[in-house]
């Protein structure tokens, strides 16, 4: 249990950790992938193929989750694609019932999400959960993902924060280890970011 009163600040990730990472593992693995072979004329193995190389050659940068970088080079239409699977989205056990108890504490309660805004806002809107947050924040805004140099003090600029009173709550590990190379003190992973998989281990991260 995080030492609540030594705490202010509340960051969440999105997907992974407030919601279920089922959607994207489904969506970007099996969907994309499927609709590419359609769309292009090629087998789904050739589709998969040619999609994780793309993948691979932007991991780890904000082009990773932008949509309009995957709309251009996949040439699909990717927020229809999402649209067309919403009743993926999912909300991860208990996470409301923390998020009303951080709120009854006075605690700043943020999402800071790597997510592309378009993308932000259909979760919002199908989950229901925006108004817990004082700030949504898109790392696109700041044109850095929050896994890169610098994000976690530039951040600072839109939402001003204590470093050593704020707590993070992520499930991609390099992320929680960008954030402790800027100072956050409070960190903590997601054991099972996605239902349908075993869980992760999370390394050196409570």
């Amino acid at each position: 249990m995080p030492p609540w009163s030594q705490i202010d600040t509340v960051m969440f990730d999105m997907d992974g950790t407030l919601l279920d990472l089922h959607f994207d593992n489904y969506f970007w693995l099996h969907l994309v992938p499927q609709h590419f072979s359609e769309h292009h004329g090629v087998s789904e193995e050739e589709a998969r193929e040619h999609v994780k190389l793309k993948y691979s050659q932007v991991h780890g940068t904000l082009d990773w989750y932008c949509i309009d970088y995957w709309q251009e080079e996949l040439k699909l239409d990717i927020p229809q694609l999402k649209h067309s699977i919403t009743d993926k989205i999912r909300v991860r056990p208990n996470v409301e019932r923390l998020l009303d108890m951080l709120l009854a504490l006075d605690k700043r309660v943020l999402l800071i999400t790597n997510a592309h805004p378009i993308s932000l806002d259909l979760k919002m809107r199908h989950t229901g959960i925006a108004d817990y947050f004082h700030q949504r924040i898109s790392s696109h805004s700041l044109q850095l993902a929050k896994e890169n140099h610098g994000f976690w003090a530039s951040l600072q600029s839109l939402e001003p924060y204590n470093p050593q009173r704020t707590a993070l709550f992520d499930d991609n590990l390099q992320v929680l280890r960008q954030a402790q190379r800027e100072g956050i003190a409070h960190l903590w992973a997601i054991k099972r970011p996605d239902s349908k998989l075993p869980p992760v281990a999370a390394a050196e991260f409570p």
